[in-house]
């Protein structure tokens, strides 16, 4: 008879905890770790787009090589995210002679410790271990967050007003399937059939937010718990991926600005190929699908291929961004309209499509995605054309999230001000008055 695991909430705030690969596991795994504030050190000769985000950000250290004994020094814990079963043992077995805990992604039973099935409401985390039922786990995970979304009371919340309640009929599918932390094999992706299901092929567009894991609509939370295969983008909120099934395949098309990215007709591909092969495929994108996403461009691709699709939208961060740094976009007496651009694109480039002498004219509230890169061009290029340069200004980087950082200034010197604070992407500027409306001076 095999002995039940003993159930703990590790508090790993300041506490080293090591992962061993740079892969798909990794990247799913990583996000709960920072959320729990661990000191967190990343051994793997290779690293995904979105753990190098992490990295270049300073959120955790990278070591770009193959592990050794000495990287479990000071360590905690140790998650082994990698498919080679020697090479996942030899890890395992150093930890078991430290003490140290170890999580395998590659065979559960011969790891020290299982990371269960989560979901979370606010300061309510539940984690679910189905013994050794990853179908299980999962569905009594589905069911507990539709019992928690579906009620409200200051015992769920922070004092935060909640929407309205989840339909209990729209909270996941029981027969998803798949624990996404109970060791399955994480080579196992792409498979169509992965927890019994179906379903003909299709695609959905899913807009997952400006950053808070808990801003994603219901429909788009439930379609990814659904899905067979994944394809997340870098600004996707990365607690969302560690609610995916243990089977589901996870394609990280990160676009890590000015650097290394997939190609759109690659995504493009993967997205037909997958669903041609039966797979419900979710294409997981920042914010919202249709605002500087390209989701449109991936429609097109699948419309030509017969695929159907479905577009789920997603709270922006042309909006949210603002609103997260007590910013309204619009506000009486103050501004009737906002504009909405892209950035990425220097204002003198010919390939640009802003007329940027046009919304220096205008009086209401410009918001500038993807724009830090060019912001000292971008506001010479506005107040070359007569936006004054006591214009309220303000940045948000990485809005609705616990690295939210704002910097508040005016049009004539919110760029250097902004690199005085050594501000990087993502962040959205916000040009108008109403940066001062409930926030005077």
């Amino acid at each position: 008879m095999t002995a039940n695991p003993y159930p703990l909430g590790l508090r790993l705030a300041g506490r080293r905890v090591v992962v061993v690969g740079g892969g798909a596991v990794a990247t799913r795994r990583v996000p709960a770790l920072l959320d729990a504030g661990a000191d967190v050190l990343l051994v793997a000769p290779e690293i995904s787009p979105a753990l190098r985000a992490h990295a270049d950000a300073g959120r955790l250290r990278w070591l770009p090589r193959r592990f050794t004994p000495d990287d479990l020094d000071g360590a905690w814990l140790v998650h082994v995210a990698v498919d080679d079963p020697a090479a996942a043992a030899s890890v395992s077995t150093v930890a078991d002679a430290r003490r140290i805990f170890c999580v395998r992604a590659d065979d559960r039973q011969a790891a020290s410790a299982w990371t269960p099935a989560v979901t979370r409401h606010g300061p309510v985390t539940v984690a679910v271990l189905g013994g050794g039922d990853p179908r299980r786990a999962m569905t009594v995970r589905d069911a507990i967050r539709t019992l928690l979304s579906a009620r409200k009371g200051p015992l769920l919340t922070d004092s935060v007003e909640e929407g309205p309640p989840l339909n209990p009929s729209a909270g996941g599918n029981p027969s998803a399937g798949g624990n996404p932390s109970a060791g399955g094999n994480p080579s196992a992706g792409g498979n169509p059939s992965a927890g019994g299901k179906t379903h003909t092929g299709r695609v959905a567009l899913v807009g997952a937010g400006p950053g808070d894991p808990e801003l994603i609509t219901v429909k788009g939370w439930r379609l990814i718990t659904e899905a067979d295969v994944v394809v997340a983008d870098r600004l996707v909120p990365g607690l969302l991926l560690d609610e995916l099934r243990s089977g589901v395949e996870l394609v990280d098309a990160s676009k890590i600005p000015y650097g290394p990215s997939r190609a759109q007709e690659e995504i493009n591909r993967i997205l037909v190929d997958r669903a041609q092969a039966g797979a419900l495929v979710v294409r997981l994108k920042g914010g919202d699908p249709y605002v500087f996403g390209r989701g449109g461009e991936e429609l097109l691709a699948c419309a030509e291929a017969g695929i159907p699709v479905t577009v789920v939208p997603g709270v922006t961060s042309s909006v949210a961004a603002p609103s997260a740094a007590g910013i309204p976009v619009t506000h009486r007496a103050v501004a009737h309209e906002f504009t909405v651009v892209t950035g990425h694109v220097a204002p003198d480039s010919p390939s640009s499509l802003v007329r940027w002498d046009a919304l220096a004219q205008l009086r209401g509230t410009l918001v500038i995605l993807m724009g830090l890169k060019n912001l000292p061009a971008i506001t010479a290029t506005l107040l070359e054309h007569g936006r004054p340069a006591d214009t309220p200004a303000a940045v948000v980087q990485e809005a609705t999230t616990g690295a939210q950082r704002v910097v508040r200034s005016t049009l004539g010197q919110v760029a250097a001000d902004v690199a005085a604070a050594g501000l990087r992407p993502p962040a959205v500027v916000v040009v108008g008055d109403v940066v001062a409306a409930l926030n005077p001076a």
